[in-house]
């Protein structure tokens, strides 16, 4: 399993993470553990932590949901909000929320609903499909919402064709002012180890900084946890602190990336190159 929490849904008993370069053995002798070559320098995703993960999973020893709150409160102490209420993008924005409720005093409450039978929006395949999703996914709960001042928290804003809409639903329900706050870094590079974020130029904080991302998203106000306070709230739990690939966020990938990668037409780019190969 890729993550603990598939062990507990099969009655299983997690044991301990396998190691990079280990392959564990289990036959009627017992388990056995080899390690195939000398371990290279960590670089666990840490948008696993950000977002990807499920919160009741453990990675690096840690509970998922635990870090996710310790992202929301040093994101309460760097960029705290005049607001009444404190809602949660569900699901996943949920436990940064709470840790931000937590940090800052300001009440935790629901804003939005969500429609369980929709998945997740910022994995569609296309941004029309993204918009959509989100359309039909949330509501929002006026009754927590109707002249209050809302801080939204969410983890991460990849395109940006969620959280203007997030901002729109909250303002509909009766939303006075909706303030974003958000528990990761801007993402301004793709990622070339397998999750879906397109090209740089298709990543809102590549092209906008803050504040113009603030004026397409229609907040009030709009701040992002910095790059050494996620880092440092990842860490918090781990003894000793262990290295991550935060290059989405940073630029600084842990292998060399070729610069023809970043190209806007890569994938045609590497289509014609098989082709020259096999041709």
């Amino acid at each position: 399993a890729s993550e603990s929490c598939a062990l507990h849904t099969i009655g299983a008993r997690f044991l301990r993470e396998i190691q990079p370069g280990e392959i564990v053995r289990i036959d009627e002798t017992g388990i056995t553990s080899y390690m195939v070559e000398q371990a290279a320098r960590p670089a666990l995703c840490i948008f696993e932590y950000v977002y990807f993960a499920r919160p009741d999973s453990t990675f690096e020893g840690q509970v998922i949901h635990e870090v996710r709150q310790r992202l929301g409160r040093r994101l309460a102490q760097e960029a705290p909000a005049p607001a009444d209420v404190v809602i949660g993008v569900p699901d996943s924005s949920t436990p940064a929320a709470i840790g931000y409720s937590l940090e800052s005093g300001i009440p935790f409450s629901e804003g939005l609903t969500k429609n369980r039978y929709i998945g997740r929006t910022f994995i569609q395949p296309d941004d029309h499909l993204r918009k959509e999703g989100i359309r039909i996914k949330y509501n929002p709960l006026s009754t927590n919402l109707r002249g209050k001042r809302v801080v939204m928290v969410d983890d991460s804003i990849v395109r940006g064709n969620t959280a203007g809409p997030l901002v729109q639903l909250l303002r509909d329900g009766g939303a006075r002012e909706v303030h974003v706050r958000v528990s990761s870094p801007p993402v301004r590079f793709p990622c070339f180890m397998g999750i879906d974020m397109a090209t740089q130029s298709q990543l809102i904080a590549h092209r906008l900084d803050v504040e113009g991302i603030r004026r397409r998203v229609g907040a009030d106000s709009l701040a992002y946890l910095s790059l050494e306070g996620m880092v440092a709230a990842v860490n918090a739990g781990i003894s000793p602190p262990t290295n991550h690939c935060h290059a989405c966020f940073s630029g600084q990938y842990p292998l060399d990336i070729p610069d023809w990668l970043f190209h806007e037409e890569r994938e045609k780019m590497l289509f014609e190159g098989l082709r020259g190969v096999v041709g």
